[in-house]
C-alpha cells in the first residue's frame, strides 16, 4: 500500500464528513461539526495551517552534521522521534461511520507500536467509544495514553477509573473539549475545570497528569499550579472557538513561561515533518497530530499509519540534516535561529 493508496481508500469510507482534500487546511469543511471542520466560520483550523506556512526556514550546508538523533524520552518511555496521534475518537459521529471505532483504533494503537511512538486515545460523547479504545490498547498490550473528556467530576473519575485498567503510560483531560459541540448535540454537558478541580484530579490520579488545551501564559502557570506533569498547547484543532489563535502563535510565549518545568506539548495544523520542526524550534518538547492519523488509520490501518509516521520522521531529519541541527535538544535550543518570520 502508498499513502496515496490509502488517501483514495478514506476519501471513499469518510465521504461526505471529510473529502481528504489535496491540501488539509480546513477550507472545504468550514463550519462542519460533526464532520472534520473547524466550529463556525472554519477561521481557528484554517488560522492553524496558515500561520505554520508563514514561517519558513534557513537552508544550511556548510557544517558537519551527517545525521540527526531524534530519540525522545517522555515519562521514561524512550521513543523514536517526538510525535504522537491525537486522541482523535468517533468514527460514527465525526469519520463517515464505515468502520468500527476498534477497527480504527487498532490500526492508530498497532502502527505506532510499528514506529515506536505513543499512540493517545479519546474519550466520546459515547462511553462505548472509550471503553473500545481502552480495549484495543488491553489487548494489544500496548501502553498508550488516553485523554479523558471534562465531565462532572464524579463521571470523570469514574472515567479514570476506567482507563487505568489499560495500564496506561499517563493519562490526560483535555479541557479545551468544554467547547465541542458534539458532546452537547448528544445531551451531554462538559465544563471548564477550575484550579481546585484540576488538582483535585491531580491527586486523584496514580499516574502522569497531562492538561490538554493550553491557549495562553496564564493557564499554563495554573496547569503547572495544579500539578499538572505535562501540558498541550491546543485549540483542538479550531472545532472548540472561531476565531482562536494560532497554535503555533501562542506556542513561544507558554514554552519561555514555563521554562522546562514541565513538558510542552502542542498541536494544530502539522502536516509534515518539517511543521513539525517548526513546532520544535519554538519550543515544544514534542507535538501531536490528529487528522492525518486519523485518515490514514481509516484508509490503510496500522500500515497507512506506519507509512505516514516514517514520512514524518524522515522529513523532520531531512529539515534538521538541511539546518544544521544534530539532535533534539540542539534543535530546541538552536531551532528559531533556523526560522525566518514572513510578513
Amino acid at each position: 500500500m502508498t499513502l496515496q493508496e490509502a488517501k483514495q481508500q478514506a476519501r471513499e469510507k469518510m465521504m461526505p464528513q471529510c473529502r481528504m482534500c489535496k491540501e488539509c487546511d480546513g477550507v472545504a469543511c468550514r463550519g462542519e461539526v460533526p464532520g472534520m471542520g473547524g466550529k463556525g466560520t472554519g477561521a481557528s483550523f484554517i488560522r492553524n495551517v496558515e500561520a505554520l506556512k508563514n514561517i519558513t526556514l534557513h537552508l544550511k550546508t556548510i557544517h558537519d552534521v551527517k545525521d540527526a538523533d531524534l530519540t525522545f524520552t517522555l515519562f521514561g518511555q524512550t521513543l523514536s522521534m517526538p510525535v504522537m496521534p491525537a486522541p482523535v475518537t468517533g468514527v460514527n459521529i465525526n469519520m463517515g461511520n464505515k468502520m468500527t471505532e476498534k477497527d480504527y483504533i487498532r490500526g492508530v494503537v498497532k502502527g505506532s507500536e510499528k514506529v515506536g511512538i505513543l499512540p493517545m486515545v479519546g474519550d466520546s460523547a459515547f462511553k462505548s467509544f472509550l471503553e473500545d479504545n481502552l480495549s484495543v490498547l488491553q489487548e494489544e498490550n500496548m501502553a498508550g495514553i488516553p485523554f479523558i473528556k471534562p465531565w462532572n467530576q464524579e463521571e470523570l473519575f469514574a472515567r479514570i477509573d476506567l482507563a487505568m485498567a489499560s495500564n496506561p503510560v499517563a493519562l490526560g483531560v483535555d479541557i479545551d473539549s468544554a467547547g465541542l459541540d458534539t458532546l452537547k448535540i448528544h445531551g451531554h454537558r462538559v465544563d471548564p475545570k477550575s484550579l481546585e478541580e484540576l488538582k483535585a484530579i491531580k491527586s486523584y490520579l496514580t499516574v502522569p497528569f497531562i492538561v490538554k488545551g493550553i491557549m495562553t501564559v496564564e493557564e499554563a502557570m495554573l496547569a503547572v499550579e495544579a500539578g499538572a506533569d505535562a501540558i498541550v498547547v491546543s485549540n483542538h484543532g479550531g472545532r472548540v472557538l472561531d476565531h482562536a489563535r494560532a497554535t503555533i502563535s501562542v506556542l513561544p510565549d507558554i514554552a519561555k513561561a514555563v521554562n522546562g518545568r514541565v513538558p510542552v506539548l502542542a498541536d494544530g495544523g502539522i502536516r509534515s515533518g518539517v511543521d513539525v520542526f517548526k513546532f520544535l524550534a519554538l519550543g515544544a518538547d514534542a507535538v501531536l497530530i490528529g487528522r492525518p492519523f486519523a485518515q490514514y488509520a481509516i484508509g490503510g490501518g496500522e500500515e497507512a499509519v506506519e507509512l505516514y509516521a516514517k514520512k514524518i520522521a524522515q522529513e523532520l531529519k531531512g529539515a534538521m540534516l538541511l539546518t544544521g541541527i544534530k539532535d533534539l535538544q540542539t534543535l530546541k535550543e538552536q531551532g528559531r535561529s533556523a526560522l525566518h518570520f514572513e510578513v
